[in-house]
């Protein structure tokens, strides 16, 4: 069988498609927001629709569960080849090209475009343009958190590549260990820094109480491709059986304990019993989605196709522009009317192909560019006679 192990002389398909369709769960996720029925969202997501679905929370809890470790996960384990090839220094100047000059632009252009958006939905005035930036911003980076966290875990990895050889514990050991040590380590943060608390700063966003499963899930990329882990495809199954069978039961207890305080807000408190609920069921359920997404991918969508390049080709972009594109969408919705479910799939559909569309028409342009600029170095060199 073809090792599938590096990205180095061709894709790895199967990760494409994966990380294709995370970028995909993200703008659902978000375009939930737009028509979530718990009032959660509303006061600061980029368009508040009254218009309401009962059901779209807990088709975003899901999402949510997911989409990010498992994101995590993928850019640990392309850091090792990325390194390989490449001094320290060479590694990081790539990163910071791939990740922080795209999140430099976004934070001043999307930023400033989320609060127009967001003001002009529900018929506010414009506010000082200075109040328009992320710095000003009380949601800071919003969705654009993720990159510069991306950035850190890298230069997290180049620090402690030298430390991988020393972690002997086999695979099943170390995500049972990862588990008990992020619970603990949410419980220690909540008690600390309150329940779901943000940190918010000019450079990193972070929620703080999954932070060190986000490390984790980037480092436990990492060890897979130092261990070769999707060299060869196992003989049995059994896990991933006994996993798929069981995997709704620690999904449904936090669905369960994220709608409660929703059902009962009155006198509702969030004692340690109740935080202990959650992060175990979150914990639990993320770990076991990470493993039955890689393993379903791995298993049954390792194969290409045109459709698949070109979604993969655009996902980046598209997770960078999507909430725009949510924005201005979402916006010219609020007076159509139609039922919200109607408008939730059409919100959904418009989305993703625009974004797609957009991210597409961008490159051609930058590729056309590129070309013109080739083509006026080309007239002004020497010919082969001078």
């Amino acid at each position: 069988m073809t090792d599938r192990q590096s990205p180095q002389g061709g894709r790895i398909h199967w990760m494409d498609n994966l990380r294709t369709i995370l970028i995909l769960m993200i703008v659902l996720y978000h375009v939930g927001g737009v028509y979530e029925a718990a009032g959660l969202w509303g006061w600061f997501w980029i368009v508040d629709d009254p218009a309401t679905i009962s059901w779209v929370g807990i088709v975003g809890i899901l999402f949510d569960i997911v989409a990010i470790p498992t994101l995590f996960f993928i850019s640990g384990y392309l850091a090792p080849a990325s390194l390989q090839s490449k001094t320290a220094w060479a590694f990081v100047t790539v990163k910071l090209a791939r990740l922080m000059i795209p999140w430099a632009i976004a934070v001043v252009t999307l930023i400033p475009l989320y609060k127009v958006i967001f003001l002009l939905s529900r018929g506010l005035p414009q506010e000082p343009w200075s109040t328009y930036f992320h710095l000003t911003n009380p949601n800071s980076q919003n969705w654009l958190w993720f990159l510069p966290v991306v950035m850190a875990f890298n230069v997290l990895y180049l620090l402690a590549s030298r430390l991988r050889g020393r972690i002997k514990l086999p695979l099943w050991g170390l995500a049972l260990a990862a588990f008990v040590l992020a619970v603990a380590y949410s419980m220690a943060a909540g008690g600390l820094l309150g329940f779901r608390s943000w940190t918010l700063t000019p450079l990193l966003d972070f929620e703080n109480e999954r932070l060190l499963l986000y490390v984790m899930a980037f480092l436990a990329g990492a060890l897979c491709y130092h261990r070769r882990t999707f060299a060869a495809r196992p003989q049995s199954r059994t896990l991933y059986t006994v996993l798929s069978s069981v995997a709704w039961i620690p999904i449904t207890v936090h669905i369960m304990a994220r709608v409660y305080p929703v059902l009962y807000a009155a006198g509702f408190t969030v004692t340690p019993l109740f935080r202990l609920v959650w992060w175990l069921s979150f914990h639990a359920s993320a770990i076991i989605m990470l493993y039955l997404l890689v393993a379903s991918f791995w298993w049954y969508l390792d194969r290409s196709g045109p459709v698949w390049r070109y979604l993969g080709r655009n996902s980046y972009g598209v997770y960078i522009i999507h909430v725009i594109v949510i924005g201005v969408l979402g916006t010219l919705l609020l007076k159509v009317a139609m039922p919200a479910v109607a408008k939730y799939l059409a919100l959904m559909v418009l989305t993703y192909l625009c974004s797609n569309a957009l991210v597409a028409l961008g490159r051609r342009i930058l590729l056309a560019a590129k070309a013109a600029g080739g083509e006026r170095h080309a007239e002004h060199l020497p010919g082969p006679g001078v």
